[in-house]
C-alpha cells in the first residue's frame, strides 16, 4: 500500500508505484503531521488501470450474479472486522471525530449489504404473447469499465456508494480517491484484495486533475460517478458527456432548515447544531442556513448561540471532542474570508469562530462554530457553499416566504422543516424544490436502498447514487423480441 512513504496504485491485482515523481503530502489536519505522500498519477497510470479493468471485464461479466456477490459478502465481513482501525484512519487524514468516522463507515457498509442483493435487484422483465406466438423480454447487462472519482470529506463512505453496485452488476472499476484523503481507500483496497475479487475487477489510482481528465477522456471507460463541488461536477459531467459517457455528478449545496414557532425548540436547536457543525460543516448535507418563521426567531437564535459557543473543538481521536478541524490551511483561510465578507455585508456575528487555537494542536486547521444572524438571502454568504462550520440565520414572516427563500437557491440538495404541524410538513415536502427533504431531522441522509437525490446545481445527471438508481446507472437495458414458429421445431 505504501512504499517509502508514498502510496501505491492498485492495478490488476498488484500494488504498483505510479509512473511519476510529483506527489502531494497527506497531512493530519489536526496536527499538521505528514502521514504519507499521494502520487499525482499520469494519464499513463490511468491507462494501465483501465486496460487491467478491460481485461478483467469479459470473465467477470460472465460470472453468475450469485458468484459475483460472494467477494462482497467477504468484504462486508472484513470491513466489520477492521471497523475501528478504518475509522481511525478516516479521522487521522480527514479530521472528523472518531464517532463521525464510525458513522460514515457504517453507512458505507450498508451499501455493500444492499449491493449483495444484486441477483434480485438486477432482474429484468418479460411478457408472453405481445402478439400471437411472440414474447418480449427486457434484460440488464453491465456496461464494462466504469470510473469513480470521490471527494475528501467522506473518504470511506462515498466510494462505497458506487463500487459495490458497479461490480455486483458485472462491471469493472477504476477508483480515484481524493488526493487529500487517499489513505482510507488504500486501506479498503487491501481488504478488497483479501476478499478475493479477481485481479483487475477493482483498481485504485491516486492523483489529481490529470488523472480525472484521463478517465473522462479514455475511450474504454463507459461511465463516471463523481462527488465534489458544483464547478468541478459541471466540468466532469460536461466532459464525460462530450466523450459519450454516462455520468452521475453530485455537486455542492446550501442546505436550509426552516423552523416554525410550533417546533420543539430544545430538540430543534440540538439537531440544528449537530447538522451545521458536524464534520466541521464539511458535508454536502450540512445545514448551513436557518430560516426562522415568525416568533421562532428569538428563542432559536438565543439557544443556537449558546450551543455553538459551548461546542468543544479538538483532535477527533481524543475523548470529548465534538468537532474537528477543516481539511487544510487553504480551506480555513477561505472560510474565514467568507465570514469576513458576510459581516461586511451586514450579518451580525453572534458567535465568531475565526482565529481558533487548540492547545497542543497549534498546527491544526481549526475554526470554531460560527453563527451569523440577520443574513440577507441575496448576499454572497447566503448563496455560496462555505463548506465549513458556519450557520447563517435568516428571518421569514410565513412558511410561504420561507419556502420561497428555499426555492430561490441555485442548489437543491436538501431542506429540512421543524414543526409539529402535519399540514405545514405536507406543504413543505410538496413545494420545496430539493431532492432530499427532512421533517424534524437535521440531515436527510437516505438509506442505502433509496437514491441520494440532489436537484438543480447540486446534481448533474439523471440517475443518482445508491439503491435502484445505482442498478439502472451501472447496467444497460436490452429488449429482446422472440418468435419461435412451431413449424421450425425439431422433430424427435
Amino acid at each position: 500500500m505504501i512504499s517509502q512513504g508514498t502510496l501505491l496504485n492498485y492495478v490488476g491485482g498488484e500494488w504498483r508505484a505510479a509512473d511519476v515523481t510529483d506527489r502531494l503530502p497527506v497531512r493530519n489536519p489536526a496536527t499538521g503531521e505528514v502521514l504519507a505522500a499521494a502520487p499525482l498519477s499520469s494519464a499513463r497510470d490511468v491507462d494501465a488501470a483501465v486496460r487491467a479493468a478491460a481485461e478483467a471485464f469479459p470473465a467477470w461479466r460472465r460470472t453468475p450474479a450469485g458468484d459475483r456477490i460472494q467477494p462482497l459478502f467477504r468484504l462486508k465481513t472484513l470491513l466489520d472486522t477492521h471497523f475501528t482501525d478504518l475509522a481511525q484512519v478516516v479521522t487521522r487524514e480527514c479530521g472528523k471525530t472518531l464517532g463521525e468516522s464510525e458513522g460514515e463507515l457504517r453507512r458505507g457498509i450498508e451499501n455493500v449489504e444492499v449491493a449483495a442483493g444484486i441477483p434480485s435487484l438486477m432482474m429484468g422483465s418479460n411478457l408472453e404473447d405481445i402478439a400471437p406466438g411472440i414474447d418480449e423480454l427486457m434484460i440488464r447487462q453491465p456496461l464494462g469499465v466504469v470510473g469513480v472519482v470521490t471527494p475528501f470529506n467522506f473518504p470511506g463512505m462515498i466510494p462505497l456508494w458506487f463500487m459495490p453496485y458497479a461490480v455486483a452488476c458485472g462491471n469493472t472499476v477504476v477508483l480515484k480517491p481524493s488526493e487529500k484523503t487517499p489513505m482510507t481507500m488504500a486501506r479498503v483496497m487491501q481488504l478488497v484484495e483479501e476478499a478475493g475479487f479477481p485481479p483487475g475487477v477493482v483498481n485504485l489510482v491516486h492523483g489529481g486533475k490529470e488523472a480525472v481528465d484521463a478517465l473522462l477522456d479514455h475511450r474504454v471507460v463507459r461511465a463516471i460517478s463523481f462527488v465534489g463541488s458544483t464547478p468541478v461536477a459541471r466540468h466532469v459531467y460536461s466532459r464525460a458527456a462530450a466523450n459519450g459517457k454516462r455520468a452521475q455528478c453530485q455537486g455542492g449545496a446550501k442546505n436550509p432548515i426552516v423552523i416554525l414557532p410550533d417546533a420543539d425548540m430544545a430538540m430543534t436547536t440540538r439537531i440544528a447544531a449537530d447538522s451545521a457543525f458536524g464534520c466541521a460543516g464539511q458535508r454536502c448535507l450540512a445545514s448551513s442556513v436557518v430560516i426562522t418563521v415568525g416568533e421562532a426567531s428569538d428563542s432559536f437564535t438565543r439557544q443556537i448561540t449558546e450551543a455553538a459557543a459551548a461546542r468543544t473543538i479538538g483532535y477527533g481521536l481524543e475523548t470529548g471532542t465534538e468537532m474537528g478541524p477543516v481539511i487544510s490551511a487553504e480551506s480555513k483561510a477561505r472560510i474565514e474570508g467568507l465570514i469576513e465578507k458576510g459581516i461586511g455585508a451586514g450579518a451580525k456575528p453572534l458567535v465568531d469562530g475565526r482565529g481558533a487555537r487548540v492547545a497542543g494542536y497549534e498546527k491544526g486547521h481549526f475554526i470554531r462554530p460560527t453563527v451569523l444572524a440577520d443574513v440577507d438571502p441575496d448576499s454572497e454568504i447566503a448563496r455560496t457553499e462555505i463548506f465549513g462550520p458556519v450557520l447563517s440565520v435568516m428571518r421569514a414572516s410565513t412558511v410561504e416566504e420561507a419556502i420561497a427563500i428555499v426555492n430561490g437557491s441555485a442548489f437543491g440538495n436538501m431542506a429540512c422543516l421543524f414543526t409539529s404541524s402535519g399540514a405545514a410538513a405536507r406543504q413543505f415536502r410538496y413545494e420545496a424544490r430539493v431532492g432530499n427533504i427532512g421533517i424534524n431531522v437535521g440531515v436527510a441522509a437516505p438509506m442505502a436502498y433509496f437514491p441520494f437525490s440532489g436537484w438543480k446545481d447540486s446534481f448533474f445527471g439523471d440517475l443518482h447514487a445508491q439503491g435502484r438508481d445505482a442498478i439502472d446507472f451501472f447496467t444497460e437495458k436490452k429488449v429482446v423480441v422472440e418468435r419461435w414458429p412451431a413449424t421450425w421445431s425439431r422433430k424427435f
